[in-house]
């Protein structure tokens, strides 16, 4: 039986159900998963299925002062290989002083999650997401002499690559979500060997039964968006839109689903606009309650200044919404502009402004595009599907003939920046 150890920042996560489907496709084909996260998780508000995970889940934040004694002593003991370690946290010009320190927390993390995971016979270590878990990982795997991976997306790639030149050299392998997120791999880290970068899609589950909102109904025209409420978001600019189209006399709601540090930003935005009875922030609802949303929504629309692929896109195709988004990063492999989807220009009120009324002029001929739009998530982004690709993908690549845990030294990756 394959032994992997599977990382994530902060685990279970609701907002992350496609590291428990990983997880879970992996048992499925006989591996044994060490369920493995950086934080530490509150059980309030889990739900039985993230209570079991977390129950099972080893935790490495805080640290007791056993653990962390126990974990300076195995760094302290692979002197060669702490010092390939600090190498990158010192010559990366990119990274700040402060980051620096995080960083070599994270190191001592990593030694932690080392100690933890050598009784278990563990043969490869994989973290989702590019942030500091998948440092952990890197020290744990070097430590232990075994291969790791991990999971790229979006900001993780695209805005907090922290030590990522180093990440790609140590990897057995890299996941990304888009051929865009490969090709930007490729270029802005051309030692990467191309065979390192595989390119996995997420998906969704595609016999949803959401029908389309009656042409018949009356009502205010809905616009919905579904995300963290985080700045990369860019939620300012769709309530600026929303301000100008009820300006103009147009009968509308627009819901903003999701919760995060922005919250008190976007709600003075909303009164000083006059927006609270047009703009509303239900905050976090959970997967099973989306579909009303989604139901009642005339147009799903996106404003993030950067994205992967965006599961939210992905719901609201199957359900035959209308969607607008822009057209950045790995957007266009989902959403194909006039046969799908509608694009506008990134950051421009003006051009979001102005697809979303002809949309709305247009939108008793657009019947065909929804339904192209569900049978295209449907041929490329079916969850089921491409978690077995995942899978497949993934065992094949970890070496059946892992050996010689108790000396790592002699398995040693240089790494560099």
């Amino acid at each position: 039986m394959t032994t992997v150890a599977y990382i994530a920042n902060e685990f279970p996560s609701a907002l992350e159900p496609y590291v428990k489907d990983e997880i879970g496709e992996l048992r499925r084909r006989g591996a044994h998963v060490v369920c493995c996260s950086g934080k530490r998780v509150a059980p309030q508000g889990l739900s039985d299925t993230d209570r079991s995970f977390r129950d099972e889940t080893r935790y490495f934040q805080p640290l007791s002062d056993k653990e962390l004694m126990r974990a300076t002593r195995r760094l302290a003991s692979s002197r060669p290989a702490l010092w390939q370690f600090l190498k990158p946290i010192l010559w990366d010009c990119g990274v700040s002083p402060t980051k620096r320190l995080r960083v070599l927390a994270h190191t001592v993390m990593g030694a932690a999650m080392a100690e933890e995971l050598a009784p278990l016979g563990v043969e490869h270590i994989h973290a989702h997401h590019g942030y500091f878990a998948s440092w952990m990982a890197l020290v744990a795997a070097r430590l232990l002499g075994i291969g790791f991976s991990f999971t790229l997306h979006g900001s993780d790639l695209l805005q907090r690559a922290d030590l990522m030149a180093a990440k790609l050299h140590a990897c057995q392998f890299c996941v990304t979500v888009s051929e865009f997120n490969r090709n930007y791999v490729l270029e802005h880290y051309p030692s990467t060997p191309g065979s390192k970068v595989i390119v996995q899609r997420l998906g969704v589950d595609c016999a949803v039964p959401s029908p389309a909102r009656s042409s018949q109904r009356r009502g205010p025209f809905c616009l919905l968006s579904v995300g963290r409420l985080h700045r990369v978001k860019n939620y300012s600019l769709l309530i600026q839109a929303c301000a100008a189209l009820h300006n103009e006399g147009l009968d509308m709601v627009c819901w903003i689903v999701g919760e995060g540090p922005e919250r008190p930003a976007l709600e003075r935005q909303i009164k000083a606009l006059g927006l609270q009875d047009r703009v509303y922030l239900p905050g976090y609802v959970p997967q099973v309650h989306l579909s009303a949303y989604y139901r009642n929504a005339d147009l799903v629309v996106l404003t993030s200044l950067s994205e992967g692929i965006p599961v939210v896109l992905m719901e609201a195709m199957v359900r035959e919404k209308l969607v607008l988004a822009p057209a950045i990063t790995g957007i266009p492999e989902l959403v194909e502009h006039g046969r799908t989807g509608f694009f506008y220009e990134p950051g421009s009120l003006s051009d979001f402004l102005r697809r979303a009324r002809w949309i709305l002029g247009n939108q008793d001929s657009l019947a065909e595009i929804p339904r192209a739009a569900a049978a295209h998530v449907a041929r490329f982004y079916n969850r089921q599907r491409n978690l077995r690709s995942f899978a497949d993908q993934f065992l094949t690549r970890i070496p059946k003939d892992v050996t010689d845990h108790a000396h790592p030294l002699l398995q040693q990756v240089r790494l560099s920046v």
